[in-house]
């Protein structure tokens, strides 16, 4: 449940919460532990991605791990099309179908996506009652 919340953004509580209301399914362990299948997890992370909004960023810079589930794995003959939900970020990678392959990417897999890029632009949006700014 810890892992689960981790992944979606959320605490565990609200969790616990959606799996009770029968939003999130859940199996229970031979210890009596309810567990979250990875493919179920991923299926909900990619519908609550929809309801929601990312945070409003204030002043940071975003980090380049992505931690996430994979939501979806398009394969061609050569390519293929991984798509993971980190928290309420989409990330979407191209890469060799035998890299996919290799690694064993399909839906629930835990996976993290490293992103390099040789510009990166940082910006702040628009000021609200100036948070965190100390100006006037």
């Amino acid at each position: 449940m810890g892992q689960a919340a981790e992944l979606l953004g959320v605490s565990p509580d609200t969790v616990r919460r959606w799996t009770d209301a029968g939003r999130l399914p859940t199996v229970r362990s031979r210890g009596g532990h309810r567990r979250v299948d990875g493919s179920a997890l991923a299926d909900f992370a990619a519908s609550l991605a929809h309801e929601r909004q990312p945070p409003a960023i204030v002043s940071e810079s975003a980090r380049n791990r992505f931690t996430g589930l994979v939501t979806r794995v398009v394969r061609d003959t050569v390519m293929a099309q991984v798509e993971i939900q980190a928290g309420p970020f989409r990330v979407v990678s191209l890469m060799s179908r035998e890299a996919a392959d290799e690694l064993g990417l399909a839906p629930g897999v835990l996976a993290v996506a490293s992103a390099k890029a040789t510009n990166v632009v940082v910006e702040l949006p628009a000021q609200r009652g100036h948070e965190k700014t100390g100006r006037e």
